[in-house]
């Protein structure tokens, strides 16, 4: 069975109460494409975009959760309240998030858990560094990254890999055809579920490259940031998943 595209935009934090016109801008796009069409917002506006796109095919997710379904964790916010305000997917484990928040393979494990157990779809992220790619360890990294952080029993659920070279994001630069290619088939051989599993590419996709990108047999979409923000680029990247 072929699997349908994904299309999800990470506004990162971006946005306020005036963006929500973006959502009236790709509707018609999001409702002539055969794939799917996710937008996650910052959490601030997520009610408000589920409540915009009521109707409209277009799914919206958290960019983050805890692990725990409450308790005394200021500043943070549960799956639970994520699916209350109406999201559907989660993003886990962006590069930012390991990165600036020093979020381990075993913690997104541990809220990839907590994703699932919301009935909420995990979209977990995977990648290396310039550096670890330019010592020949990419795939090691991103394997040993995959193993670690999926959840406790994956099979027969619904999950979301998006592998994010992070030397890509926001540099402008992106893999190549062929690493894309290579890495993406090495993260399904490495998937409990191969054949169903959803893979995106993240890293700088954009309009220009969206479509060669897209045509990979292993890239099931696109986690896109900087040109989610802006709606006439996302649209276009919609479209190129339907040539």
């Amino acid at each position: 069975m072929p699997r349908t595209a994904l299309i999800a935009g990470n506004w990162k934090m971006n946005g306020l109460a005036a963006d929500l016109d973006f959502f009236d801008a790709i509707a018609g796009p999001a409702a002539s494409s055969p794939a799917d069409v996710l937008i996650c917002p910052p959490a601030t506006l997520l009610a408000a975009a589920a409540a915009r796109c009521a109707d409209t095919g277009i799914s919206v997710g958290g960019q983050d959760c805890h692990a725990h379904e409450a308790g005394a964790h200021t500043g943070d916010i549960s799956a639970a309240m994520l699916k209350d305000a109406g999201a559907r997917y989660v993003i886990l484990g962006h590069s930012e998030r390991r990165a600036d928040h020093g979020e381990s393979d075993a913690m997104i494990r541990a809220k990839a858990d907590a994703v699932l157990a919301a009935g909420l779809i995990p979209i977990i992220c995977v990648g290396e560094t310039k550096a670890e790619r330019e010592a020949g360890k990419a795939q090691a990294v991103v394997t040993a990254q995959l193993a670690g952080s999926l959840p406790d029993n994956p099979q027969n659920m619904e999950l979301v890999i998006a592998y994010e070279p992070v030397w890509a994001i926001g540099t402008g630069l992106t893999a190549s055809v062929s690493d894309v290619e290579e890495m993406h088939a090495a993260i399904r051989a490495a998937l409990p579920e191969p054949l169903t599993t959803r893979i995106l590419y993240g890293g700088s996709v954009k309009p220009a490259n969206a479509e060669s990108l897209l045509a990979l047999p292993d890239v099931d979409g696109a986690l896109v940031g900087g040109a989610s923000l802006k709606a006439s680029d996302f649209t276009s990247i919609i479209n190129a998943a339907g040539r």
